[in-house]
């Protein structure tokens, strides 16, 4: 029974990122957007509309927007849960861990990220009303696009990523220091892990700004460097090459012609 209970939960762990991963294919497809984030006519059209017109649309409204984030979130997040919940399995049997501190876990830190998204979704609607970027979530100007990816790429650098990254990093030393039993121990300790996890990697949710928030390619990279990084083998040595191809990326962008 133990077995079967931890091969149900872990099978329905990663059913919800494909279905995450579905419902971002799917909403990226009815806004007209190919796999890199490129708008056909139908998309141009929505890219032209002023976000002022009295008429309903999702990409103007909070809830539908928030909606598209956790969706985000769980596309891109939950992947990169993958070591630390494996290092909470390790626990079960030497600290009275449970399966249910184990979904608590879980829970705690995709909670930390659904509240991330609601700010995404309130900058994306501040963002859209300001003239920054435009209906499908791209930058109008590509001094907004440089800011951002300077800023993501700075940020690598700084004494807070190194300690973010280091809890994301070895989330068994986190779980040694803050252990506690039981669904809430586990729930405690998930939102800890998600504050640090949204300090670690908030840059890289920032950056949907520049090349438009349903970007699947920019979804898909940023997954996967996310996933490397938290990695305990190879983690420590890619968070400063990534700085520097952000910041190599800011100054590219820097050089070309207008987004828009």
């Amino acid at each position: 029974m133990p077995h079967l209970l931890r091969s149900t939960l872990w099978l329905a762990f990663f059913g919800l990122i494909l279905v995450s991963w579905w419902m971002m294919v799917t909403m990226s497809t009815s806004m007209g957007l190919d796999v890199l984030g490129r708008p056909d006519a139908m998309g141009e059209a929505m890219r032209r509309m002023d976000p002022r017109m009295d008429m309903k649309m999702p990409m103007v409204e909070f809830w539908p927007l928030a909606w598209m984030w956790a969706a985000m979130m769980a596309a891109m997040m939950l992947p990169t849960l993958v070591p630390t919940l494996r290092a909470y399995e390790d626990l079960i049997a030497s600290a009275n861990g449970t399966r249910a501190g184990w979904l608590g876990v879980l829970l705690g830190y995709f909670a930390v990220w659904v509240g991330f998204a609601l700010l995404l979704a309130g900058a994306q609607l501040a963002l859209l009303f300001g003239g920054v970027i435009d209906m499908l979530g791209i930058a109008i100007s590509r001094w907004f696009a440089v800011f951002l990816l300077a800023a993501a790429g700075l940020f690598q650098f700084t004494r807070a990523k190194e300690i973010c990254h280091g809890v994301c990093h070895s989330p068994g030393m986190y779980f040694l220091g803050h252990w506690k039993t039981g669904f809430g121990g586990g729930l405690r300790m998930g939102l800890g892990l998600g504050a640090f996890c949204v300090g670690c990697c908030w840059g890289f949710m920032a950056l949907g700004f520049a090349g438009g928030v349903m970007n699947l390619a920019w979804m898909g990279l940023a997954t996967l460097f996310m996933v490397l990084e938290k990695l305990p083998q190879i983690g420590h040595y890619l968070t400063k090459p990534m700085g520097i191809a952000l910041l190599v990326g800011a100054c590219v962008v820097a050089g070309w012609p207008y987004i828009a």
